[in-house]
């Protein structure tokens, strides 16, 4: 499973701001998944002329739009938005949630496991994903 976020998986200053691309991957790693995590750096609400980065292209391949974060799953399935990828890892656990994974706590950055994609990146199935809450 593949998930792209924009420029990281951090959690900090949950007290103000929720970070969609962390809490996504939050969630994910909560469950027992250790998706590959593809930086795509850009910005969703920036036109796709400024959105030119191979990471948000491929995601406008899959979803129709530049938004992250976008969970690809190892079938193909396209998933996007933090709120439509934390229900998804509660409904598909890999090891125990613990209430732990509920929680603000921080993590670090995209660090260790984190890949930028390839201009070449092949083309994949369009898949559901308006822009909304959830996106960066």
């Amino acid at each position: 499973m593949k998930l792209y976020v924009c420029y990281g998986t951090w959690t900090v200053g949950a007290q103000l701001h929720k970070h969609p691309c962390g809490e996504a991957h939050h969630a994910l790693t909560g469950a027992g998944h250790s998706p590959e995590v593809v930086l795509c750096y850009g910005l969703g609400l920036l036109p796709d002329a400024l959105n030119f980065t191979p990471g948000r292209r491929r995601v406008k391949e899959l979803t129709g739009n530049c938004w992250v974060p976008v969970l690809v799953l190892d079938d193909e399935t396209v998933i996007q938005g933090s709120r439509k990828i934390i229900d998804w890892a509660r409904d598909n656990r890999d090891g125990a949630w613990t209430a732990a994974n509920e929680g603000d706590a921080a993590t670090t950055g995209a660090g260790a496991g984190a890949e930028e994609v390839s201009a070449d990146a092949g083309a994949g199935p369009a898949g559901p994903g308006p822009a909304g809450a959830g996106t960066a």
